[in-house]
């Protein structure tokens, strides 16, 4: 049985996270790329989002029994194959593991379209995360 207080903080890290993005985040690609402050801010907090969610996955994962997954990518798919995220945010986390693993390995430098993109439509897809998630875990409390 997975360990409630353990997703919760889980959440509340990647709300942080979040929060933290919003709060640095610019109304473009060219606004973000004159301000390296911001840039550096933006692509931190989102690699450590996407980070507490794999640390979430895994977490869920090893309590619930589920076989380990051979990615961090397919710990994703791992969560939607049980109905605890939707495939579609199982999609979406595999593209944001791509992007955690260039700004957590800096691979060729980061690409700030891709930074701007995960600080609009990407923080779409975290709250999504977020909500099926606790979704799953109200549903595990249910008798």
């Amino acid at each position: 049985m997975v360990r409630r207080d353990i997703v919760v903080q889980k959440l509340a890290e990647l709300a942080d996270r979040t929060a933290r993005v919003r709060a640095h985040q610019k109304p473009d690609a060219a606004a973000l790329a004159a301000d390296r402050d911001a840039l550096d801010l933006v692509s931190f907090n989102l690699m450590l989002a996407v980070q507490a969610c794999a640390d979430l996955a895994a977490h869920v994962i090893a309590d619930e029994g589920w076989p380990a997954p051979a990615s961090l990518a397919e710990s994703f798919v791992r969560l939607a194959d049980h109905g605890v995220i939707s495939r579609g945010t199982a999609e979406a986390f595999r593209l944001a593991v791509r992007f955690r693993n260039v700004v957590a390995h800096g691979y060729a430098g980061v690409d700030v379209s891709a930074v701007q993109a995960g600080a609009t439509s990407g923080l779409e897809d975290l709250d999504r995360f977020a909500r099926e998630v606790s979704a799953w875990l109200a549903a595990q409390a249910s008798p």
